[in-house]
């Protein structure tokens, strides 16, 4: 009841930020932003007259599969940096507020504040994922040809697990510090470091949840999953889980002031 309770607080406190409708439309607008530019570009070069006369501009139309993976390219940049600002403050804001403080010294435990709260974001930013690589598979569809949309579906499950494991690092920040801006900049160095570290040493970190990406175009094409694929997924759902786990034993230990 606590759970239920405090998630449709979380739900409620987006509904009046009008989160439901605004970042939908955001992510709606990063997936289909590269389906359309890479077909309607020869247009838009000529019409903006940046050719020499007489040159003739052609592009090779790309596979389908390579179009609808640039959608989720944008996600895993501009999407990320996103998801990071609207869960930055979270918890933080509340215990600077000290909103936190006036719910914790109820009867309400440290785990459901947290998993509650952690799976109201996750509810609005999976949405909003899935609604814009559905937009954005219409587009792929509709301009270069076809792309299974259980494929694509497939796809997009995956890759929430990268998109879900973001928001973990995110909440996990919030109990370490009060400042939302903190919490911006912890969890896009930790996103940013974890992906340096995983091209460096790509040989040895074969599974990590940064390499999801890497493995999605040829689910994409065949809709088969591979090893590799599968333990990265798991690698990831354990990092959440043990995210989760460190975000709650970091509030109880931490004092609410």
């Amino acid at each position: 009841m606590q759970w239920l309770t405090i998630y449709k607080k979380e739900c409620l406190e987006s509904a009046r930020n009008y989160k439901w409708i605004w970042v939908p439309l955001v992510f709606i607008l990063f997936c289909i932003m590269d389906p359309l530019t890479t077909y309607y570009l020869p247009q838009i070069l000529e019409s903006t007259g940046g050719l020499p006369e007489g040159a003739v501009f052609d592009i090779p139309t790309p596979p389908a599969a390579n179009v609808f993976m640039m959608s989720i390219s944008q996600i895993n940049t501009l999407g990320v940096l996103v998801i990071t600002l609207i869960t930055m403050g979270t918890i933080a804001g509340e215990r600077k507020s000290g909103v936190a403080e006036l719910i914790l010294v109820k009867p309400v435990s440290y785990t459901a504040y947290v998993t509650a709260k952690w799976a109201a974001h996750v509810t609005l930013v999976l949405l909003s994922t899935f609604v814009g690589l559905i937009a954005s598979w219409y587009y792929v569809q509709l301009l270069f040809g076809d792309v299974s949309f259980m494929y694509a579906l497939s796809t997009a499950a995956f890759y929430s697990l990268y998109i879900i494991l973001v928001i973990s690092i995110s909440l996990f920040m919030n109990t370490w510090t009060k400042i939302p801006g903190v919490v911006l900049f912890l969890t896009i160095s930790i996103i940013l470091v974890l992906n340096l570290i995983t091209s460096i040493f790509s040989h040895l970190l074969e599974w990590s949840p940064t390499t999801i990406t890497s493995h999605l175009p040829a689910l994409l094409r065949s809709g088969e999953v591979g090893q590799d694929l599968w333990m990265a997924a798991l690698i990831t759902i354990l990092l959440i889980i043990s995210l989760l786990f460190g975000a709650i034993q970091t509030l109880k230990r931490r004092e609410i002031v």
